[in-house]
């Protein structure tokens, strides 16, 4: 009972205490301002700022530096009246390690972001996985718009994914945008056998060549500024068409430099052109999984010599005393042992004709 009145008492005396009263007020007074004076350079900020991008980015960092501005008024004002400041520091420390450790992990991976720069914002990235445009950096974790998984050729899903930021120490990250602005793309057209694949292959090449050679020399403007920073190295930027033969047809491959996000875009025009120049050449036909039968046809003009009757009769192996009279007898109906083996040339063509069937 005595305890516990003396627990309210000091309790009671730390809000009484006029220095504390005041650093309470100046806390709650300095964080409304901070919020307010945040809240109007961010509107000026938006209304003079026309780029999405710079306009989402502008933001952020004005949110860092007046909270960052706030957290050191909070220091200096309540760090001074402890005492046994790096006991209390080391211990609370030790705590925060092993309590918050994931997130501490994406506070680092937070900061390792801002510094490095593995991607920034608006970038299409891969981490593990998960792949999509990113559109918003916080503290804990980034979002990214997501695109493939169900719909095909990098298309957005329309989902909207939360990744923590210490993913990046864990997985492997993959960015479209960075370094090298253009991604290779290649796209397969396989023909017959019977096809005109040189007619077919030219078709292909000049598609492809009115359709990205205009790319080539911004791809190597990009080339240059990237080899400054990564060992990048093509010795050919210009679209080609490879040639290879597989068991359905002959394999004629496009490879060109596109942007991420138009590769659907721009596979789908050449396609489209494609098929309309092959549809004026008869001589060019798209290969698909087919099934051909042949038929041998057997003359049938003369009847086939009876086989059992002659390998009883010719076989070595046979036994003389399991043969019954009336086969040893001469009958209307067997050969007489004196009548010539029949040697007909049509019988026995006919018989090995039907064999090797």
């Amino acid at each position: 009972m005595f305890l516990i009145l003396g627990e309210a008492t000091s309790v009671s005396d730390v809000f009484i205490d006029p220095i504390i009263r005041r650093k309470i007020i100046t806390s709650v007074v300095g964080l409304l301002a901070i919020s307010l004076l945040r809240f109007g350079v961010t509107q000026v900020a938006n209304q003079q700022i026309e780029s999405p991008r710079l306009r989402y980015s502008v933001r952020k960092w004005l949110g860092y530096l007046f909270y960052g501005l706030y957290l050191l008024l909070l220091i200096s004002l309540w760090l001074p009246a402890f005492d046994g400041l790096p006991t209390f520091l080391g211990l609370s420390a030790a705590g925060l390690a092993v309590v918050l450790r994931d997130p501490l992990v994406n506070v680092t991976g937070w900061l390792f972001i801002l510094w490095r720069q593995p991607f920034q914002m608006g970038d299409r990235i891969q981490i593990n996985t998960h792949a999509g445009d990113v559109i918003d950096i916080g503290v804990f974790q980034f979002t990214l718009m997501e695109i493939g998984n169900w719909v095909e050729s990098d298309q957005s899903t329309g989902r909207i994914l939360h990744i923590p930021n210490g993913k990046i120490f864990q997985s492997e990250l993959a960015n479209y945008s960075q370094g090298f602005k253009y991604i290779w793309h290649e796209i397969p057209v396989l023909i017959t056998f019977e096809s005109d694949w040189e007619a077919a292959k030219k078709i292909l090449f000049t598609q492809v060549n009115n359709h990205a050679e205009h790319l080539s020399g911004s791809a190597e403007e990009h080339l240059r500024r990237a080899g400054q920073k990564y060992m990048i190295s093509y010795s050919k930027l210009t679209p080609t068409v490879y040639t290879t033969v597989r068991e359905s047809g002959i394999l004629l491959t496009m490879r060109y430099l596109c942007e991420p996000r138009r590769r659907r875009g721009s596979e789908q025009v050449l396609w489209e052109n494609i098929l309309r120049e092959f549809a004026k050449n008869p001589d060019i036909s798209l290969a698909y999984p087919t099934q051909r039968f042949y038929t041998t046809a057997v003359a049938t003009d003369e009847p086939m010599a009876p086989k059992t009757s002659l390998s009883n009769t010719n076989s070595p192996n046979a036994n003389p005393s399991n043969a019954s009279p009336s086969n040893t007898s001469p009958s209307n109906n067997s050969p007489s042992n004196n009548s010539p083996p029949n040697t007909n040339p049509a019988s026995t063509s006919l018989s090995n004709t039907n064999l090797k069937r």
